[in-house]
């Protein structure tokens, strides 16, 4: 197989550190027994694996307490179980347009089942919320404030501190869906004011799919999504209250959450300061390379403003999946294209008839990656 230059580390990040696997394989061999369903020695050991995850993501976020980390499958669980456990009948939340489906979905579920009513605060083109509209969308009944840390399309980084200050004003929790921020840059919950942050851990923080979590703040009773058994106060009819046994009904991936921790900790040694001035190089580079292209939209942050590492554009006369799929096909570029399920930045951005594509930077990549990117939008703009 020719080697792939992968530019959708938006999606998930690729290849994952050797240690990744190491951690997974080792813990499949000694290990793989159900953590917290039994005394036995690899049931003990089992739930270590669970508790180093939680305190590695404790130590990255700035968490006092690891086991107010749930963690689960993805962010897409998590901010359901954030959304669907904190709102009750007749509440108001506000959004903004840069969220993804993993969030407005469930924000419309909640309005359909629970008389919920969400506002969703303006962002322009270039990604930035428009807080003098959010200041004014309170109401006596808002119970919570949903915000991604980073556009997926846009690669736009909302103010979260300073919409985090408005929330603490009027005693509002702030959820962060940290799906394109969790280890490409600095996240500290206490820092910057979060009350609720979920998270993917196959992203940023370079560990396998099906892992990832949700912080929830010591004074937040959120209810259960998921009910069922614990390995704790099994004589008990309801769920228990004990963190994190609460929100983690079920057999969890031990396995995967060893390469979590792996990930995390390799990110640790980088740095996600480092990981984000790489990334933003990259894509500062990939930005002033493709603009010279006839027809050419990019989206989000001009060039030398702040923004993560992924670029999302069209070019004028060119289907953009028809793009992504040659820069597959001839090239063996890895980017995504569509509409990176979230219909409200696109029609922030103007291109909700012809979607986008978008080629995403990893801790990994190299300059030569994107440059073979750039040549190849030229050539494929050139001469069809």
């Amino acid at each position: 197989m020719e080697r792939v230059i992968y530019l959708d580390h938006a999606a998930t990040s690729w290849p994952k550190p050797p240690t990744v696997g190491e951690a997974m394989m080792q813990a499949l061999d000694v290990a793989g027994a159900n953590p917290g369903r039994g005394s036995h020695r690899m049931a003990v050991q089992a739930s270590r694996i669970l508790f180093s995850t939680r305190k590695a993501l404790s130590t990255l976020f700035g968490v006092s307490n690891a086991n107010d980390i749930s963690l689960g499958s993805n962010t897409t669980e998590a901010l359901n179980l954030a959304i669907q456990g904190w709102l009750r009948e007749g509440d108001h939340v506000i959004a903004t347009m840069a969220e993804h489906n993993s969030v407005r979905r469930p924000l419309e579920y909640m309005r359909r089942s629970r008389n919920v009513t969400v506002d969703y605060v303006k962002v322009d083109a270039m990604g930035a919320v428009d807080l003098l509209q959010l200041e004014k969308m309170f109401r006596p009944n808002t119970r919570m404030v949903v915000c991604t840390h980073s556009s997926n399309l846009l690669g736009s980084i909302l103010p979260v501190g300073e919409i985090s200050q408005m929330c603490r004003k009027r005693q509002i929790p702030l959820l962060v869906d940290a799906a394109q921020s969790a280890g490409v840059m600095p996240v500290d919950v206490k820092r910057i004011g979060i009350d609720m942050l979920a998270f993917p851990g196959h992203k940023g923080l370079l560990g396998p799919q099906g892992t990832g979590g949700l912080y929830i703040a010591p004074e937040l009773d959120v209810q259960p999504l998921l009910h069922g058994g614990t390995g704790s106060q099994s004589e008990a009819i309801e769920q228990p209250n004990v963190r994190p046994d609460r929100y983690e009904a079920g057999t969890p991936n031990t396995v995967g959450m060893a390469g979590l921790a792996a990930g995390v900790k390799h990110v640790m040694e980088l740095t996600p300061e480092r990981i984000y001035q790489h990334e933003w190089e990259l894509t500062q580079f990939m930005m002033e390379g493709l603009a010279s292209v006839p027809g050419i939209q990019m989206l989000g942050p001009e060039v030398g403003h702040p923004r993560t590492g992924l670029l999302s554009f069209t070019v004028e006369g060119h289907d953009s999946a028809q793009l992504a799929f040659k820069l597959d096909r001839q090239y063996n570029i890895a980017v995504r294209s569509g509409f990176h399920c979230t219909p409200l930045a696109h029609e922030s951005a103007g291109t909700t008839r012809s979607g986008a594509v978008r080629a995403s930077v990893g801790y990994n990549t190299v300059q030569s990656d994107v440059n073979t990117l750039i040549e190849a939008v030229h050539e494929i703009t050139r001469f069809t």
